[in-house]
């Protein structure tokens, strides 16, 4: 039975992936700064705070040793949102450390079950705002590093029928959005007008496409950034 370990798998994206992956039979192991909610035979949480690297070290080793990982999706993030004279150098290395350090770590400890096996899978959830986005300076830029560091590492692991791939998400209705923008509010509003396909996206939305990814037949797909954003990424977004 496949294993997939999923970072921010407790709430909104990660936990939609989750629940998709445990309909297929799968088993799920989540990783976030808390327990899942859901009960299922087949999921295992993990608890740490992915921003220290001293408790992701720890954490990695804890589930390799206990979990055979054919699987693994980068999601769990952060924005700090600032403007360019609030903004902090120590936003980006707090960003580093969750989006780029992190999910090295991770995919160290578990990297060599998946070579021995010749096969696994590299989710990065990242971000339209990759492209860009005012208030965004530390997230766009480390999201932006994801895509270079998943597409070194797909052309590095593609021998070992390892594939790396991205989805780049537009708006998505979770807490870390409503984090942001009032839940149900005028600005909720104009930013769905503002999305090509009239709406904001859901969990389920990239849920779907990670399911794709994720899948045994995806095997000669490897190294793509997928853009799940309504529209989005062909223009820009009211902020």
């Amino acid at each position: 039975m496949k294993t997939t370990l999923i970072t921010g798998g407790n709430s909104g994206i990660g936990a939609a992936i989750a629940e998709l992956l445990l309909v297929r039979g799968e088993k799920v192991v989540s990783l976030g700064l808390e327990l899942p909610a859901a009960e299922h035979e087949n999921l295992f949480g993990y608890t740490a705070d992915l921003t220290d690297a001293a408790n992701t070290a720890e954490v990695a080793a804890q589930i390799a040793s206990d979990h055979q990982i054919d699987a693994l999706v980068h999601n769990a993030g952060m924005i700090l949102p600032n403007l360019l004279p609030d903004a902090s150098p120590q936003d980006i290395l707090t960003l580093s450390q969750l989006h780029l350090a992190a999910p090295m770590a991770l995919t160290q400890a578990v990297l060599a079950g998946m070579e021995e096996r010749g096969s696994g899978r590299i989710l990065f959830i990242s971000s339209r705002a990759s492209m860009g986005m005012p208030t965004r300076s530390a997230y766009s830029a480390t999201k932006a590093g994801v895509h270079g560091m998943a597409r070194t590492w797909a052309l590095e692991l593609a021998p070992k029928g390892i594939t790396v791939n991205v989805i780049a998400p537009g708006p998505v209705l979770t807490e870390n959005f409503w984090g942001i923008v009032p839940k149900d509010g005028e600005l909720q509003g104009k930013i769905a007008d503002g999305v090509p396909v009239k709406r904001i996206g859901t969990s389920d939305d990239i849920a779907n496409a990670a399911g794709f990814f994720l899948d045994d037949k995806a095997s000669f797909v490897t190294g793509q950034v997928l853009f799940v954003c309504g529209g989005t990424s062909l223009g820009s977004l009211p902020s």
